[in-house]
């Protein structure tokens, strides 16, 4: 059956077509109650859906707010999505959602979808790049957005501005001190751990992944101790999986392995994951070559995500608010300027960097 059609509509109320859209649509001008309500009753009466683009002309909102995320299955992202979607709910808005494989050009696509649909505002959560292949990439997206804020849109990013805008007109930036917590990091776990340091990072040119692993270096700087080895790999838990197989046969020259009785006494690997999902999966490789934390190696993680609560040996990591971090980062009234917007973190440290010997805590399984 054919959908119902505003001219339709405005036949059986007796109107012109340009005063029932002026009801339906949410225009500020609209007719006497009489003609509003027998507008109303002819559109109940046919079945008549409203035409979303339509409303959002007359009310010069389309009560949209259009997020960008790399993985929604990665519970950084979901976590922040919440945010977006509880901020969206205070604004009586919606949130359609695109998720990208984490470059430039697949964020321009989606913002530009999004513009088309007369999105209020944009979110973009997700590491900037830096990189040269990228180069090309941000200068689209950025373009992209500049057109986007020109004609009245807002946008949100966490983390980093975008790479290549040209002006901060429209644009709200939700900073995230990811190298002072990094450093604050590698500070508290350079007061007893001995041994190597060894820092699993995302590719060369990830802001964030840089932020970190900057961070983290001066902390151990801080603490009067060398760098720490950096192995660049992807920005996932398939990234530390495949690291953390690599530093296996390492770790079996710091830490122990079973029938060696003289682990106990090497000083051991100490690994810093700049995000959960990295040190996650890292965590799985070692244990699939019949290594244990912390007895072998001690890990540390980024974020905090939600899944750690599950997670055995409990991660130490450094905490984000990410819902907050989510709901400032949607334009709108009532949130803060731009240079407001900052964020902070704390460090948390658990069984995953225990010194060896120490008692586990309370109820805790040893691996």
């Amino acid at each position: 059956m054919a959908a119902s059609t505003l001219t339709q509509v405005a036949r059986l109320a007796g109107v012109s077509p340009a005063t029932a859209s002026r009801v339906l649509n949410g225009s500020a001008r609209t007719p006497g109650p009489d003609i509003a309500e027998r507008v109303r009753k002819a559109a109940d009466s046919l079945g008549y859906i409203p035409n979303a683009q339509a409303q959002g002309l007359a009310k010069s909102s389309s009560g949209l707010i259009g997020l960008i995320v790399h993985d929604i299955a990665d519970p950084y992202f979901s976590a922040i999505a919440r945010g977006v979607q509880a901020a969206a709910r205070h604004q009586n808005k919606m949130v359609l959602l695109a998720t990208t494989a984490g470059g430039p050009a697949d964020e321009r696509a989606a913002v530009a979808a999004f513009a088309a649909r007369r999105a209020d505002s944009i979110v973009i959560a997700g590491s900037r790049s830096a990189r040269t292949a990228d180069s090309q990439g941000n200068a689209e997206l950025a373009a992209e957005l500049d057109r986007y804020c020109r004609n009245g849109g807002r946008v949100g990013v966490v983390g980093h501005a975008v790479v290549g805008a040209e002006s901060d007109e429209g644009y709200h930036v939700v900073e995230v001190p990811n190298e002072a917590l990094a450093a604050e990091l590698a500070r508290e776990l350079a007061r007893f751990h001995a041994g190597e340091f060894v820092v699993i990072a995302g590719p060369e040119g990830l802001l964030t992944s840089d932020d970190r692993v900057r961070g983290f270096q001066r902390g151990l700087a801080d603490a009067g101790l060398p760098q720490a080895d950096v192995l660049h790999t992807g920005f996932d838990r398939a990234g530390g999986y495949d690291a953390g197989l690599e530093l296996a046969g390492r770790i079996g020259g710091h830490g122990g392995t079973d029938g060696d009785s003289s682990a106990s006494s090497r000083p051991r690997l100490c690994i810093f994951a700049v995000n959960d999902v990295m040190a996650i999966g890292a965590t799985a490789a070692l244990r699939s070559k019949g290594l244990r934390i912390p007895r072998d190696a001690a890990i540390a993680g980024f974020d905090d995500i939600e899944t750690l609560r599950d997670f055995r040996p409990a991660l130490s990591t450094v905490r984000l608010p990410l819902e907050e971090i989510g709901r400032l980062a949607v334009p709108g009234p009532g949130q803060p300027e731009a240079a407001d917007a900052a964020v902070t973190g704390e460090v948390t440290l658990r069984r995953s960097t225990e010194p060896v010997g120490e008692p586990r805590q309370a109820g805790e399984p040893a691996s």
